[in-house]
């Protein structure tokens, strides 16, 4: 582990996250990930959701459509270079969970109990990952303990 002496906020690989597309009363949109709509509805509840861009707590869900990819949609995003940015982003996006990971401490299943021993100054500041489960995702949240998930990308499940 490689002493560091900024704050990191740790980090947690989720899987299973809900992601709604938000949208706050002056119309920022922006992106927000929940352990489970309840978290949202608790979160959005005690005004905890709120806009970054000017901090409004007025923040609703924005209407979204799925989006059901059809082969003649692949081909025409092919044709557009859609799928060559898209490899792009999720090139970067791997470079960055490389990153964390190479700077980071992987605390496994203790994830929930080393990010309280961080947060209450109870262990020495440090960048972490590892799991957690849905309850205790909750709980760190509701506990103003700032975590974010990992994302796992394609090619990482393969």
């Amino acid at each position: 582990m490689r002493a560091n002496s900024r704050l990191k906020p740790p980090i947690l690989q989720v899987e299973d996250v809900i992601k709604y597309t938000l949208r706050c009363e002056a119309e920022h949109a922006f992106e927000g990930w929940f352990s489970s709509s309840g978290d949202y509805d608790s979160q959005h509840a005690r005004g905890l959701v709120t806009c970054p861009v000017c901090g409004s707590a007025k923040v609703d869900k924005a209407l979204m459509a799925p989006a059901v990819a059809t082969s003649d949609d692949r081909t025409q995003m092919a044709a557009l270079g859609g799928a060559s940015e898209q490899a792009e982003m999720i090139a970067r996006m791997r470079d960055m969970v490389r990153a964390i990971r190479e700077n980071s401490e992987d605390v496994g299943t203790r994830f929930p109990e080393e990010a309280r021993k961080i947060h209450y100054g109870e262990a020495a500041p440090r960048g972490i990952i590892g799991q957690a489960a849905r309850d205790d995702i909750a709980s760190l949240l509701d506990e103003g303990i700032d975590i974010a998930p990992l994302p796992v990308l394609p090619e990482d499940t393969n």
